[in-house]
């Protein structure tokens, strides 16, 4: 029998073994994973290095989501209405309700988080849509850098709030896999930042966009004749692949948005700047619709 509950996933390990436990028991510190969803609600809890997350995410009117992640004394909130390509995000202090910034520790118990989401729940559009948007929203906040305002409002117009980039993330006629030394490069990927402007060769490179290649969870640059494993800092135009290069989100996750705003976020902190730089904070800023937002390209 067909029932409007698409699944109920609960993911637990303990020390001592024995069953699968959630509710009061996930709460006392258990490490793991309960998710519950359904084409308009998803929430659960998630225990990670004894930090307690609990999240939600449900549609309030038709093709509205409202969304809360509570972690570390810190509450995350959105409300999406991605038809129109609009939300507005928000974080405080639970104790007192004042403004919050993002911190370290909150970045990691976030990307543990949506590693955790993303091997649950079927990847792209096959997700419903409540844990879809949960999903890129944690991915969004995973990598929110410390000097930004959690408090924004995002107006990415439909259709032209992101530029994608689909048919750059394929080579040799691939979504994923070998190029077979057969690349699709895109010009340019680019930044700017204390060295120069977006036109300064040392601030673009040649990217491969898509899921191809990946080294010790980096990716791969030419010098010369030859790959090397890691990040070039401001060479002049080097060529890059891998590590999903292109793609909106913190890893190569569940959702396959490749848009022009990620690239350059991508060239930015994959350029001589960490990933929470703030000469990448514009970067990031502009990507924030595209991964709210835009669609999949697989």
């Amino acid at each position: 029998m067909r029932t409007n509950l698409w699944w109920i996933v609960v993911l637990a390990a303990c020390a001592c073994g024995g069953a699968a436990k959630t509710g009061d028991e996930l709460r006392s510190r258990q490490a793991g994973l309960s998710l519950s969803a359904t084409s308009a609600d998803a929430r659960g809890t998630f225990v990670h290095e004894d930090e307690a997350v609990t999240f939600s995410s449900r549609e309030v009117e038709p093709g509205v989501y409202r969304l809360e992640v509570r972690l570390r004394g810190l509450t995350l909130t959105g409300l999406m209405e991605p038809a129109r390509g609009v939300s507005t995000l928000d974080g405080f202090a639970e104790a007192n309700a004042m403004d919050a910034q993002m911190g370290v520790a909150d970045r990691a118990l976030l990307t543990a988080l949506y590693r955790e989401l993303d091997a649950a729940l079927p990847s792209g559009d096959a997700a419903p849509p409540a844990a879809m948007y949960l999903r890129r929203a944690v991915s969004m906040w995973s990598q929110y850098p410390d000097t930004m305002e959690l408090r924004r409002a995002v107006m990415g117009e439909k259709g032209r709030g992101y530029t994608m980039l689909c048919s750059y993330a394929q080579c040799n006629g691939r979504n994923s896999g070998s190029c077979e030394g057969r690349y699709n490069w895109y010009a340019h990927a680019t930044h700017d930042c204390d060295r120069g402007g977006f036109d300064w060769p040392g601030n673009q490179q040649l990217a491969q966009l898509g899921d191809h290649y990946s080294c010790n969870g980096d990716e791969f640059f030419l010098a010369g004749d030859t790959w090397h494993c890691g990040s070039p800092n401001h060479w002049y135009r080097p060529k890059v692949v891998g590590n999903c290069f292109g793609r909106c989100g913190s890893t190569c996750g569940g959702d396959t948005q490749y848009t022009v705003d990620a690239t350059n976020h991508d060239s930015c902190v994959r350029n001589g700047h960490i990933l929470v730089s703030g000469w990448c904070n514009d970067q990031f800023s502009a990507a924030v619709d595209d991964e709210l937002f835009a669609p999949n390209c697989y």
